[in-house]
């Protein structure tokens, strides 16, 4: 997807039906450092996109991070994507969130997380979006990968996921299809003071052999971790182990220590073996 592009061809929503009335545009956001939070907010867009006289616009956070949305109407809906990191919203959405606007415009909260909890993600990412005057009339918590143990809910999401997503859109097309004055705020799990965020000992490194210093991960890098000058130089007070230079770069040369990754993942691996699955809130 490209930021701001429209999706106006009218593809039958996926279990939706055809009687949803027609309203505005969905505005579909997202921060997707490793690709799978794209793949679960492109299908929640696409389900939705039937019901929409102008389509689909997308803003993705990661790859362009400085642009700014329109103004989102009442008959617009926002349908926003974070992946979860240490159980909260991660800190370079923050701002970009903040600059949403909404006038008790309709949103759809959706929290991706790698199979070991979502804590209070999806808890904060409603409540930045009520104080920027949307009503969130439903939220959902999907499994993906986990973006730094691969082994963990490898392949993840499946098809059995996408058959959830596909339930949690018709569900929410309801709750668009009713009047404003019977939506109420939902009740989402989460604990407010929110969980401390935690920094994770594992940082992404340049394979000296295989890296070009084309600069692709200076580029994507969400805190400019990477030193522009040498890319094969990260800055580990900075980086936030997010893994997009690591999906970015063409040459497969960023990855993780592989001692320090092997000694990790063992506990953690073991620790979230136990298959989860999505929840929603409506």
């Amino acid at each position: 997807m490209d930021a701001f592009q429209f999706y106006t061809d009218k593809k039958e929503p996926v279990g939706l039906g055809k009687e949803v009335e027609m309203m505005g545009k969905i505005w579909c956001v997202f921060f997707s450092p490793s690709g799978t939070t794209e793949k679960v907010m492109e299908r929640i867009a696409t389900n939705l996109s039937g019901s929409y006289d102008s389509g689909v616009k997308v803003w993705d956070l990661l790859r362009t991070p400085e642009r700014q949305p329109d103004v989102i109407r009442p008959d617009d809906v926002l349908v926003i994507g974070i992946p979860v990191f240490s159980g909260r919203v991660p800190t370079p959405c923050l701002t970009q969130i903040k600059s949403l606007q909404g006038s008790h415009t309709p949103a759809i909260a959706v929290a991706v997380y790698g199979n070991r909890d979502y804590d209070d993600a999806l808890l904060e990412l409603q409540d930045l979006l009520e104080q920027q005057g949307f009503c969130t009339i439903g939220a959902a918590a999907f499994v993906a990968q986990h973006s730094i143990f691969t082994k963990v809910a490898a392949g993840r999401p499946d098809a059995a996921d996408f058959e959830k997503i596909d339930q949690f859109s018709a569900l929410c097309a309801e709750r668009l299809k009713a009047r404003q004055d019977t939506w109420k705020p939902i009740q989402i799990k989460g604990n407010r003071p929110y969980r401390e965020i935690l920094s994770v000992p594992i940082k992404p490194s340049a394979n000296t052999t295989r890296c070009t210093t084309c600069g692709v991960c200076v580029r994507i890098c969400p805190v400019h971790a990477i030193d522009s000058a040498n890319p094969r130089k990260t800055d580990r007070s900075l980086c936030i182990s997010c893994t997009a230079c690591m999906t970015a770069c063409p040459q497969n040369a960023r990855s993780f220590p592989h001692l320090m990754l092997s000694v990790a993942s063992k506990g953690f691996e073991k620790k979230c073996a136990q298959r989860r699955e999505p929840e929603w809130f409506l």
